[in-house]
């Protein structure tokens, strides 16, 4: 390690622990290294400048954060709510049920966890506990363990970003993530009916079969989303990027036009907190593409590669230790930085031991949303305390069963690849 590199990484980890924005500290450390090692600060800004001309995929991350706030803003989340209470609310624990049917639904469309959690996540935890059956903790913490689902059925925008770093196909990423949502929803769902019997949670006043068809009937047009931005990329009509516009503006035209919920003054408030929400996840994206050439010039990727390679690890044994660091780190880190500037660096020992990288790429992200739950940084603990005023103590005492069949659920993925793998190989993945 050269002492250009070695002042970097003292200067980003210092700046960070004061409190200041992880992006912020990757910049100033990076500018740091630039200094130090005698090259011009103008190489940052060529790199920054380079990397978001070059990579049109980033273009659909601000594109499904627009689309997301319309869906929460035009009454549309709460049709899809209504819509999953009728189909499972009438089960013990069926909000707690209808929270994680709506979580699965709403991830079709928002591409994004805090878009769920402070959306449709702030409704039906109202509802909860309105009920009177649900503690508020509880309430809570199935709401942030369901929203995690988010960004790993697509759209996602943490996959957008590891397609990034990755060079792999965002639409066979896309497929990938379709199972392992399904099965953490699955888990999540067995939990509640578990706990629901346990605690004796009181049964929910059941919506009448007979308004079954007309609440589908309201839902169906935004349930139609993510069959129409899967077959806009797997049919070929679209690019990734082309497809979220297409989201967006179906998003627009569904809140204004079909359903009538969505006022001027309202959408100007949209664009303008989709401006601020896609302004901090392209500081980091700044940030990372900088330090990420930094670590490209200090060959770091490739001494990992060698070394891991020079011990003789097993896939297996590999996957394992990077999951473990993974969810570590995610107790101190985001999910963006995490996927931008961490694994990079374990890339090129993927290629070196054959491990498939849109497998990796999809139980990266897995790995990354079981971090925003998780203690002490969590940032979907502190939406959610933002959002309905819980207190963190409550949430958190709630949270550690979620979080255990979540690691459940991320171990399956990992031991058997063929979940992942299953959809992009039945569309023609080759791996």
């Amino acid at each position: 390690m050269s002492l250009a590199f070695l002042l970097c990484l003292v200067v980003l980890f210092v700046i960070a622990a004061m409190g200041a924005p992880i992006a912020y500290a990757i910049i100033v450390g990076s500018f740091v290294y630039l200094a130090a090692s005698g090259q011009s600060i103008g190489v940052a800004g060529k790199v920054l400048v380079d990397g978001l001309f070059q990579s049109f995929i980033l273009l659909a991350v601000p594109l499904f954060i627009v689309a997301a706030n319309i869906m929460n803003a035009g009454t549309i989340s709460d049709r899809l709510l209504r819509f999953c209470i009728a189909l499972v609310g009438r089960f013990r624990g069926g909000l707690g049920h209808v929270n994680i049917l709506a979580s699965l639904v709403f991830s079709g469309m928002s591409g994004s966890a805090v878009a769920d959690a402070a959306g449709i996540g702030k409704i039906i935890i109202e509802m909860m506990t309105k009920s009177g059956h649900y503690t508020r903790g509880y309430a809570a913490a199935i709401t942030a363990a369901s929203a995690t689902i988010g960004p790993i059925i697509p759209p996602s925008i943490p996959m957008v970003l590891y397609a990034l770093v990755s060079n792999s196909s965002i639409g066979f990423l896309f497929l990938g993530g379709i199972l392992p949502g399904l099965l953490i929803g699955l888990v999540l769902m067995l939990l509640n009916g578990w706990i629901s019997h346990r605690r004796k949670f009181a049964l929910e006043e059941p919506i009448a079969l007979a308004e079954v068809p007309k609440l589908t009937f309201e839902a169906f047009p935004a349930l139609l989303m993510p069959a129409i931005l899967l077959y806009g990329i797997y049919g070929g009509v679209t690019t990734p990027t082309e497809a979220a516009a297409v989201a967006a503006l179906y998003a627009l035209i569904l809140s204004a036009v079909f359903y009538r919920a969505l006022k001027l003054s309202t959408f100007y408030s949209i664009l303008v907190s989709s401006a601020r929400s896609s302004a901090s996840v392209g500081i980091v994206i700044g940030g990372a593409l900088i330090l990420n050439y930094i670590v490209a010039s200090e060959n770091i990727p490739n001494l990992v590669a060698q070394a891991l390679v020079g011990l003789d690890v097993s896939p297996l044994t590999f996957l394992l230790s990077v999951n473990v660091l993974i969810l570590l780190l995610g107790c101190v880190l985001d999910a963006s930085t995490i996927i931008l500037v961490i694994i990079p660096l374990f890339l090129p020992a993927c290629r070196e031991l054959g491990i498939d990288l849109v497998h990796f790429g999809v139980v990266a992200v897995v790995n990354c949303m079981i971090g925003l739950i998780t203690p002490p940084y969590g940032i979907l603990l502190f939406v959610i305390n933002a959002v309905t005023g819980i207190p963190l103590v409550e949430i958190i005492r709630e949270i550690w069963l979620f979080l255990a069949v979540l690691v459940f659920a991320l171990l399956l993925l990992i031991l058997f690849p063929g979940i992942t793998l299953f959809l992009p190989q039945l569309f023609g993945y080759a791996g």
